[in-house]
């Protein structure tokens, strides 16, 4: 089966996977707003290696799921298609981990390494690499892309949640003092 007709059997799977990612990228516009409001110390190096990564994994499984749903006349758009962003996200990923160790307002441990840097790089890596297979396995790459979509948005919702409990931890309001 060619890769675009097989992409025609996964359409439920991308609308609700596009559709999620495209609602959880606004919440996350709710959450740099409390950062803000909490008259936090933190500056634009922290928003830029914490905060904006995760509006960009939300926003590549929304293109994930737009490129895969699209009409394609041929698999090789497709393919190409997925190859850039998965390549453009490997560039985009060295570029925040350059942005997490110059920042200086937080020091990321290893589980914020892990989930900042290493599952996101691995999973463009993984976009990559299946976009550039599709054309000679296209069921496996299919649910590797699927996976690598699935796990952006799983990463942006782990990382999201850890920016709002770091913000209620870090900054919580405290009972007035009677």
């Amino acid at each position: 089966m060619q890769p675009t007709e097989l992409a025609r059997s996964w359409q439920n799977f991308y609308v609700i996977i596009g559709s999620s990612a495209g609602a959880l990228t606004g919440l996350q516009f709710v959450v740099i707003t409390l950062l803000a409001q909490t008259r936090s110390t933190t500056s634009m190096h922290e928003v830029r290696a914490f905060g904006t990564p995760t509006v960009v994994h939300f926003c590549v499984a929304l293109m994930i799921s737009a490129i895969v749903t699209a009409p394609w006349p041929h698999a090789s758009g497709l393919a190409i298609s997925l190859a850039v962003c998965g390549v453009s996200g490997i560039a985009y990923g060295i570029s925040v981990i350059r942005h997490a160790r110059r920042q200086k307002g937080y020091h990321p441990d290893f589980l914020d390494w892990m989930w900042y840097a290493v599952f996101p790089l691995f999973s463009y890596a993984t976009l990559a690499t299946a976009a550039a297979l599709l054309p000679w396995s296209s069921a496996p790459c299919m649910f590797a892309i699927a996976a690598v979509a699935l796990a952006l948005l799983l990463i942006g919702i782990h990382n999201s949640w850890d920016t709002v409990t770091y913000i209620a931890v870090k900054h919580g309001s405290r009972a007035p003092k009677e």
